[in-house]
């Protein structure tokens, strides 16, 4: 089958999934189709097989590309792959980003990630990391290094590439974080000007709660539109 037959076939069930997708998922290894001498991809029967299985168990389960190597790894050695979380374990998306939040906010200050261990992490390539930080989705150091922040970027940027969306589809969502921060900024410029010291500390607490409420605000908005389109 071509890539556009093996689409065709998989939007049945999968109705978000895209070519781009599915050249992702070839990238990461996860499929190999064969090459005519042109150059053109041929999905034999197992490769959609593969494919369906990848797509399920990230739709159903929301693994993450790792363990799903695992997965076909250990059903190729004609072993059982490991036990599937319930699907309705998953948190919602509100508790989802508390968690995401907290695990941020709760690395340790001033450690930094070089380039490599960053792209380990977030399961991504070099290429894209290029990708990203040409659109700004992603921002070193002056030392070159990652932070915590640029980390939890950087992974849910490759998420939302497994999907489909690409870089250029975030630049609204970029566009929208930094008049967010300029907002907060706003609120607590007057307090990082005070002379007290203790009023200064202050106006960093007031500066982290605003963004998390800020960031929790849009997660409710368009949780809200979502339910509303159902």
């Amino acid at each position: 089958m071509s890539i556009g037959a093996v689409l065709a076939f998989l939007r049945d069930d999968f109705p978000e999934v895209t070519i781009s997708k599915i050249r992702f998922l070839e990238a990461e290894g996860l499929v190999e189709p064969q090459r005519t001498p042109s150059g053109y991809r041929k999905f034999s029967p197992p490769d959609v097989e593969r494919l369906a299985y990848v797509l399920r168990m990230q739709r159903d389960h929301y693994l993450p590309l790792r363990v799903i190597r695992e997965h076909l790894d250990a059903i190729e050695r004609g072993e059982a792959p490991p036990a599937l979380p319930a699907p309705e374990t998953r948190p919602g998306p509100m508790e989802e980003m508390d968690r995401e939040l907290g695990a941020v906010s709760g690395s340790p200050a001033g450690v930094r990630l070089g380039r490599a261990e960053l792209l380990a992490a977030a399961e991504a390539q070099e290429r894209e990391l290029v990708e990203w930080e040409s659109y700004g989705l992603v921002t070193p150091g002056p030392d070159g290094g990652y932070d915590g922040e640029a980390l939890q970027v950087a992974r849910l940027v490759a998420e939302l590439g497994r999907y489909g969306l690409e870089p250029r589809h975030l630049r609204a969502t970029k566009a929208a974080a930094d008049r967010e921060v300029a907002l907060v900024d706003q609120v607590v410029a007057p307090l990082r000007r005070h002379r007290n010291p203790q009023t200064r500390a202050h106006a960093e607490t007031t500066a982290r709660d605003l963004a998390t409420l800020s960031v929790r605000l849009h997660a409710a908005m368009v949780q809200a539109a979502m339910r509303g389109r159902s």
